[in-house]
């Protein structure tokens, strides 16, 4: 299967790249979220927090370059990025920024790096609760391709906000390194994004199209379970495989791990009623969006790990809060998509009355008319010979998180007529 899909993914950056030779002049910068700027990668801002381990949230940086590789599933002839100090409780100072087409690790490739620049300024202050975006740059970018956005940080940034699980390899350097074409001064890494909540791309094909596709929920859509740099989200997986039926266009990952619907917690994230309006209804360009929450919900209040229970939430509340979510959508003219939860037999969520609520909701989903279509993530992903469980082909191992293949099979589940 990897082998597969490596070629896959080799096969539609050929494609991209025929295509973007032939693509027309782009427009001109039209500002923030103007009709022709497009989402082209995304990931939801989180508080500092450190649940799972070490990371760089909570100390901060200080005289620090942080480079981080993300990968956009749409292209364009010029790029720009969205900053966040959303959960900052003082201004962040950006002392400079690049970004860069990325080669091996921490490196980028030569001729590529574009000093990215913030109202016509080279370094800019973002004020606590802000987000901003760069100036655009001209870089032409391929769907499916690798961007290094590297940061320098001169001053202390006190606790950043940042996205915990990223399933990619982000790097650290003491002092300034923002153009270095090696990665030979980045000698820390971290499993984390810091400060980067989005690119976005204008000019290529697809130009003021609005067809883009938000991914929304917990840990599921984060891609937690899956293979560490290798792109094998199930949100990554549907952007393959609609460019793979000529479909091509951006699918956004949302998704944070933990994130619960109605409940906050302090580490995983603003509930979903209340980070929706922002993670969702900014985005430009998106035109579908499908929401994979409540698991979190339902398993949250039986047991303690990585922080105290979360309360109770019954069925009739979850539901509750996904008619918010539709009716939010619906308002900004986004049809919904609305999936079942996954199996969670043998896993920590596992009892009689967490299933019943699974079942309850999913038999809520199917049959309530409440979303524009659905898809059936727990039929893609269950054992036949039992339905509560994860098929162990699927399995990253804990009886609740997809592998590769199972996020593979999700991706393959969605009805590509309905996005």
């Amino acid at each position: 299967m990897h082998t597969s899909n490596t070629l896959r993914r080799t096969a539609l950056a050929l494609v991209t790249t025929a295509a973007l030779a032939l693509a027309p002049t782009a427009l001109a910068d039209t500002g923030h979220h103007g009709p022709d700027w497009r989402g082209a990668w995304a990931a939801s801002p989180q508080s500092p927090t450190a649940p799972f381990g070490a990371n760089w949230s909570q100390q901060g940086f200080d005289n620090h370059t942080v480079r981080q590789v993300v990968r956009v599933t749409t292209g364009g002839t010029r790029a720009r990025i969205e900053l966040t100090n959303r959960y900052g409780t003082s201004p962040l100072r950006i002392t400079g920024a690049t970004v860069a087409r990325t080669a091996e690790g921490g490196a980028v490739r030569p001729g590529s790096v574009r000093h990215l620049r913030f109202d016509g300024r080279p370094s800019v202050t973002i004020p606590a609760g802000g987000t901003l975006l760069s100036d655009s740059a001209h870089l032409p970018v391929d769907a499916f391709g690798s961007l290094t956005v590297t940061l320098y940080l001169a001053d202390e940034t006190g606790p950043a906000t940042f996205h915990h699980f990223s399933s990619a390899t982000s790097y650290r350097a003491t002092g300034d390194h923002r153009a270095d074409l090696t990665g030979t001064a980045f000698e820390e890494t971290s499993a984390s994004w810091y400060f980067l909540s989005g690119v976005e791309v204008t000019g290529g094909r697809d130009t003021a199209r609005r067809s883009g596709v938000v991914t929304f929920g917990d840990s599921i859509t984060d891609g937690v379970g899956s293979t560490q740099d290798t792109d094998h989200r199930y949100p990554d997986e549907l952007a393959e495989r609609l460019a793979e039926a000529g479909r091509p266009r951006a699918v956004l990952n949302h998704g944070i791990a933990g994130n619960q619907v109605v409940n906050d917690t302090t580490w995983a994230g603003e509930k979903a009623l209340t980070r929706f309006r922002q993670d969702v209804l900014t985005e430009p360009g998106v035109r579908t969006v499908v929401i994979l929450e409540g698991i979190n919900d339902i398993g949250g209040s039986t047991v303690d790990f990585p922080a105290a229970a979360t309360p109770d939430v019954p069925v009739d509340r979850l539901i509750a809060g996904h008619r918010t979510l539709i009716r939010e959508a619906h308002a900004k003219g986004l049809k919904v998509i609305g999936a079942t939860l996954t199996p969670v037999k043998g896993s920590s969520y596992d009892s009689p009355a967490n299933e019943a609520k699974r079942d309850a909701f999913n038999t809520w989903v199917r049959t309530s008319g409440a979303y524009d279509a659905i898809v059936d993530f727990d039929r893609a992903v269950a054992d036949p010979t039992d339905p509560d469980r994860i098929l162990p082909a699927y399995d990253s191992g804990d009886g609740l998180h997809p592998n590769d293949a199972g996020y593979t099979a999700m991706a393959e589940a969605l009805d590509l007529d309905e996005l």
